[in-house]
C-alpha cells in the first residue's frame, strides 16, 4: 500500500504527539463544539472517507462525536501524520500494512483496533478477458508497497500464474518468486497509479478502492479475485498507542462496526466492499 517511508526521527515524534491529547481530554478541556468530542481521522477517499462521512452525518452526533475527515489520495502520509500527531486515527491500512510501516519506523507507536471491512483485491486487465488469455513474458502490475505485493502475488499464485516460497509470508516479495512458468514481467507500481497504468500493461492487481474509485467494474475487466475467507487483508481503524483505549476512540470504532454502516457498504459498493464484525464490535 505505499512506498516505505524513510524513518521518523524520535525528537520530532515526541515533539509533535506530545502536546496533542487524546480528543477526550480535549473535549473535557473544552475546547470541542458543545456537548460533542472532536475526533480527526485520515483515510483515502473510497471507501474509507465516505464511510467517515457517512457516520458524521448519520450517527456520530448521537453518540456524541463530530468526526473531522482528511482525506489522502496516497497510502505515504496518513501513518506519518497521525504518528505526528495531526490526526487522531486513520482508516485506510491494513494490519500487514500497519506492520510493514512499524518495522521501518521504529519510533512510531500505532495500534490497529480492529477489521472494519475487506476491500476485494482483484485482477483487471484493459485487454484480455480471461487469466487464460494471459501469454508468455506478458506484463503484471502489482502495488509496489511491501504489503499490497504480496497480496498482488498471492492472487497470481492462486491463479497458477507463479508459486512463492513455502516461507512467504503476507508480505511476499519478486524474490520469493520460486517459479514463473510464463515468464510473467512483474511490473512494481505505486498503488494508486494501477488503474491509469493498465493501458500500458496487460493485466494489473489492483486495491479494492482504487479499482471503485477508477470504475474498472465498467471500464476494465475483471479476470480474478482473491479468495475472502481467512483474508488478513481487512481494513481498519489504527490510532496511538497511548489513545488506543480513549473513550471517544471506542465509540467511533463501535459505530464503524454497527449494523447501519454495514447497510451502508453492502449496498453502496454491493460486494467489492465486505463489512467486517458486527454490532458492537
Amino acid at each position: 500500500m505505499r512506498t516505505t517511508l524513510a524513518i521518523i526521527g524520535a525528537a520530532v515524534l515526541a515533539a509533535t504527539a506530545a502536546g496533542c491529547g487524546s480528543p477526550s481530554e480535549r473535549a473535557e478541556e473544552g475546547g470541542d463544539k458543545e456537548g460533542l468530542t472532536t475526533i480527526t481521522v485520515g483515510a483515502t477517499p473510497v471507501p474509507h472517507a465516505d464511510v467517515l462521512k457517512y457516520v458524521q452525518e448519520n450517527l456520530a452526533a448521537d453518540a456524541g462525536l463530530d468526526i473531522k475527515v482528511e482525506e489522502f489520495t496516497d497510502y505515504n502520509q496518513p501513518n506519518a501524520a497521525l504518528t505526528e500527531g495531526s490526526l487522531d486515527a486513520n482508516y485506510f491500512q491494513t494490519r500487514p500494512f500497519l506492520d510493514d510501516f512499524l518495522a521501518n519506523n521504529s519510533d512510531a507507536d500505532l495500534v490497529y483496533l480492529d477489521d472494519v471491512h475487506l476491500e476485494a483485491f482483484g485482477l483487471y486487465s484493459q485487454d484480455l478477458e480471461d487469466v487464460a488469455d494471459i501469454e508468455d513474458g506478458a506484463k503484471i502490475g502489482v502495488p509496489s508497497d511491501a504489503a499490497n505485493m504480496g497480496r498482488a502475488l498471492k492472487l497470481l499464485e492462486k491463479e497458477g500464474l507463479l508459486e512463492l516460497a513455502s516461507d512467504a509470508g503476507d508480505n511476499a516479495s519478486e524474490s520469493d518468486i520460486e517459479d514463473n512458468p510464463k515468464d510473467l514481467e512483474i511490473v512494481p507500481t505505486e498503488a494508486a497509479q494501477l488503474p491509469r497504468s493498465l493501458q500500458d500493461l496487460d493485466a494489473a492487481a489492483v486495491n479494492g478502492n482504487y479499482a471503485i474509485e477508477a470504475d474498472l467494474a465498467t471500464e476494465a475487466n475483471a479476470l480474478a479475485w482473491e479468495s475472502t475467507e481467512d483474508n488478513p487483508y481487512g481494513n481498519g481503524l489504527v490510532v496511538r498507542g497511548e489513545d488506543a483505549e480513549d473513550e471517544a476512540v471506542a465509540t467511533l470504532n463501535e459505530l464503524l462496526h454497527g449494523d447501519e454502516v454495514k447497510e451502508y457498504m453492502e449496498q453502496q459498493w454491493k460486494g467489492v466492499v465486505i463489512p467486517l464484525g458486527g454490532e458492537g464490535k
